[in-house]
This record gives C-alpha cells, sequence and structure tokens, in this order.
C-alpha cells in the first residue's frame, strides 16, 4: 500500500504498480536503486565528494573496518562538517554500516554492489563508452549463466544504432563524413570483436534461454554487417579518391583546401572571399524551407572536429593520372589471367604464388584485389576488378607467414586459392 500512495501521482486511479512487470522488476532491486539514489541525488559537488568518501572507503581491502578517527586522519583535506554530513547520509541510508559495540563503520552489501557497477562504468569513459559497457555486461552475465535480456536488448539497439550511422556517412557521398565514420568504426570495432567472442559462446550453450538465443541471434547478424562496411569504406575511399581534383603541378588537391578552409574561422574566411564577389547573388530557385533546414543544421546539429591541427602540405608535382590508372589496369589484366590460369587447371593454388610481383607495392596491390573475390556489389561494376571479383575461387588464408626470397616483401601470409566448383563438390 505504500508504494501504491508512493506512485499515484503517476498512474491512473485503480492502477497498483506491482501489476506492471517493469515496475516489479524495479522494487526487486529497491534496495541497490536507493544505493544509487542516496549517492547521485543532489548538487553535482555532493554527489562527486560522496563517491570520493566511498571509493576510498571500499578500496581498503586489508582493513576494511574504519574507526571515526582513521576516517578524519584520511579524510583530511575534506571540510569536517562537511565529511561529517557525508557519512551521516551514507549511514542513513544503508551504503555504511555502524557497528556501535566495536565503534568502527563497514561498507553495506548495498554499498558495494553500487561500488563494483561505478568500478566498471569508469573503465569505459573514453571510446565509445556505451558499445564497451555494454558488451562487458553481456561477457560477465554469460560467464555466471545470467544473461540479461535487457542488457542484450541494449546492445543489439547500439550496435543498429551505428550500422545506420554508417551507412548515413557513405549515403551522404562525402569524404569528410566518410572518413570521420570510418575512424569510429575502427574505434568500436575491438568491442564488436569481443561480442562475437561472447555471442558464439552464448549460441552454442544449451541452457540458453529461447528468448536470449533469439536476440543473440539478432547481434551476430548485426555484427556480421559491421564486419562487411569496412571493405565498404576502403571501397568507397578509393573511389572518391580516384575523383579527386588535382590543382595543377602544385602537389594539392581539393581535399587539401578543403581541409585548411575547415579550420579558418569565419573572420578570415571572410577576408578572403572579400571583392571576390562584385554582386550578391539572388538564388530564386532556392525554396525557403529547404534553405532553412540546411541552414539549421550547419548551424546547430552538425558535429564539427575540436582542435584538429592540420598544415596545408609542401608543394609538390602531382602525378599523372592517367599513367597511374593505366598502370593499375595492367596489373589487374594480368592477375585476371593468372587467376583464369588456376580456373582452367582445376586445382587452385598458393596464395604466395598468385600474389608475389616484382615489386612490393605490385604485390599489395594483386593482394587486394584478391580480398574482394566474391564481393556482390564490386560484381556490379563493368571492369576487369568486377571480373576478377567473378572469378569461381575462394580465398582461403592462414595466420602462419611465408617468407619469400624477395628483395622487397619480408613476409606474406599463407594460403590458397580453391576452386569454388571443388569445393561444392566435396561438400
Amino acid at each position: 500500500m505504500q508504494d501504491e500512495n508512493l506512485f499515484s501521482d503517476f498512474f491512473q486511479p485503480g492502477f497498483v504498480p506491482h501489476e506492471l512487470p517493469q515496475m516489479a522488476e524495479l522494487l526487486r532491486a529497491r534496495t541497490y536503486i536507493d544505493a544509487f539514489i542516496t549517492l547521485f541525488r543532489g548538487g553535482e559537488d555532493e554527489v562527486f565528494v560522496r563517491l570520493i568518501v566511498l571509493r576510498e572507503i571500499g578500496a581498503r581491502a586489508d582493513a576494511p573496518r574504519w574507526s571515526p578517527a582513521d576516517l578524519q586522519s584520511h579524510f583530511a583535506y575534506i571540510n569536517q562538517v562537511k565529511l561529517d554530513t557525508v557519512l551521516k547520509r551514507l549511514r542513513d541510508n544503508g551504503l555504511l554500516v555502524w557497528d556501535s559495540d566495536e565503534q568502527l563503520y563497514a561498507m553495506s552489501e548495498a554499498g558495494r554492489v553500487a561500488l563494483a557497477a561505478m568500478g566498471t562504468m569508469m573503465q569505459f569513459a573514453e571510446g565509445d563508452a556505451e558499445l564497451g559497457y555494454l558488451t562487458s555486461q553481456v561477457a560477465a552475465g554469460q560467464s555466471l549463466g545470467q544473461v540479461s535480456n535487457e542488457v542484450m536488448l541494449n546492445l543489439l539497439a547500439r550496435l543498429n544504432e551505428l550500422y545506420a550511422d554508417f551507412e548515413a556517412a557513405l549515403e551522404s557521398q562525402s569524404e569528410f563524413q566518410i572518413r570521420a565514420a570510418r575512424e569510429k568504426l575502427e574505434k568500436v570495432w575491438q568491442w564488436v570483436e569481443k561480442g562475437t567472442d561472447v555471442i558464439r559462446t552464448v549460441l552454442t550453450d544449451e541452457a540458453t534461454d529461447q528468448r536470449v538465443y533469439q536476440i543473440a541471434q539478432s547481434i551476430a547478424l548485426a555484427q556480421a554487417r559491421m564486419l562487411r562496411l569496412t571493405s565498404v569504406f576502403h571501397r568507397r575511399l578509393s573511389e572518391l579518391a580516384s575523383q579527386r581534383v588535382h590543382l595543377g603541378q602544385s602537389g594539392l588537391s581539393t581535399t587539401n583546401v578543403a581541409d585548411w578552409l575547415r579550420q579558418q574561422t569565419q573572420e578570415k574566411l571572410a577576408g578572403l572571399g572579400r571583392d571576390l564577389i562584385l554582386f550578391h547573388p539572388e538564388p530564386h530557385f532556392v525554396v525557403s524551407d529547404i534553405l532553412l533546414d540546411v541552414a539549421e543544421f550547419e548551424i546547430c546539429e552538425r558535429e564539427r572536429p575540436i582542435n584538429i591541427v592540420s598544415e596545408m602540405p609542401a608543394g609538390a608535382a602531382a602525378q599523372v593520372v592517367g599513367e597511374v590508372e593505366a598502370e593499375r589496369l595492367l596489373l589487374a589484366e594480368s592477375l585476371y589471367e593468372d587467376l583464369n590460369r588456376l580456373v582452367a587447371d582445376g586445382l587452385g593454388g598458393d596464395l604466395p604464388a598468385a600474389v608475389i610481383a616484382p615489386t612490393y607495392n605490385e604485390t599489395a596491390y594483386r593482394l587486394s584485389l584478391l580480398s574482394l573475390l566474391g564481393d556482390a556489389e564490386a560484381a556490379l561494376e563493368k571492369s576487369v576488378v568486377a571480373d576478377i571479383v567473378k572469378i569461381p575461387l575462394r580465398l582461403e588464408a592462414s595466420a602462419e607467414l611465408f617468407e619469400p626470397d624477395h628483395p622487397e616483401v619480408a613476409s606474406i601470409s599463407h594460403g590458397r586459392l580453391s576452386p569454388l566448383n571443388t569445393m561444392l563438390k566435396k561438400g
């Protein structure tokens, strides 16, 4: 009845809060939730001081009980009146326990749980804290055989959000947005890899609940989609690089100029543009509401990098783009002929023998093309690269390294190129 009165302002008349499954679950953990309420209620300065005191008390493992004299001595840097107030609040709300017989303070069970949760959260204060924290919670639950549906759903939601952000960056066709999205993907990739191991264990555990199993399957699918984005980002940036406009023989490109302009202040940009436009443009074709939406995004919502220093590179003669593309075309055609011979033999071949060329650059380029074998998106293009992608070969690389007798290539992964039709017959 006390809880019903507590939530009477939030629920419709006659509704019992305990009948709501979500509320019943929260009420079962009420002791621990009250511990967090005690820690985080009030001003920011009060919260930080409480956390300092609680963490210091919990960190003394060899002598977990504290006398009032120990506390006064240890927290001599805190105002004595404020310290007494903090200790009283922690004691009155059950985070600290006072032993009146021995005159000593000790940490309560709720205090230990709150402190452990804070410690785990603070480990992920940098990087993509949310994905790392959620992955660690799933791993911890799996190791104890108590995987939480809620944590699994939160992890799935975060993976889907990241994938949507990365897709939006690719669709924007903006080199800057794609580059920023790729850097973010590299930062969160370690957590995706760790999450893959955990999800694999959950899926192979016969004791896994059916609901958890279904969520784990969805997470595995989301992680697979994230894996595919690595090659997509690389290919899209390569396409944009091939379309980059070089400014005469200066060695500079439009990307270098755009990077430099993005770091200038509005005053400097206005100074650069002064006297360059002799009349005020009046684009009557622009719809006012669209113009307003774009302006609002650029001024209010667009995230801009902070404190990034980029210098204009020194001038240098630019390569003739046509010669480079022609050289790459010849290398791709040569690889295409070599691979067709392997298919005609029907036996495949070793990866090092198929890849190694007279120079390191040629070898690296041939290896990068082999990584596209079977890529459905690349196969849609009309080029020799698409022809290579369609060749019925499968790349099977291993972790072992082969050290060839080569002036520029020190080592290369072992592996094989196997014909797909042979593999199907074996299957």
